[in-house]
């Protein structure tokens, strides 16, 4: 199997929402970024910036879980780590503006 390349973003987002097709998945990966968010916040709120190796714990956790329990797929995050966390924001984003359903 070839590996699938990608010259831009706008040409990779199309898989990577393949790659998310399943609604459970979806979920994980919103409640995940979500909490990324407010960990971030947190962090950069209170200065404590030991606790920043916990921001891919919470985002990455619920991703693979959403993979490897409900897609059934390898994240895009081990061949394409760049744009597979812009598409991890731009998904983000597409739910909250109601083109993408959770």
């Amino acid at each position: 199997m070839s590996e699938q390349r990608f010259g831009s973003f706008r040409e990779f987002y199309p898989y990577y929402l393949q790659e998310h097709s399943n609604t459970t998945c979806r979920r994980l990966h919103f409640i995940g970024t979500t909490l990324v968010l407010i960990l971030l916040a947190a962090v950069l709120a209170s200065g404590h910036y030991v606790w920043l190796w916990l921001l891919p714990v919470a985002g990455y956790g619920f991703a693979w879980v959403g993979h490897y329990g409900y897609e059934k797929n390898r994240p895009a995050t081990f061949k394409h780590p760049f744009y597979s966390l812009m598409g991890d924001f731009a998904m983000y984003r597409d739910i909250w503006l109601g083109r993408i359903s959770i």
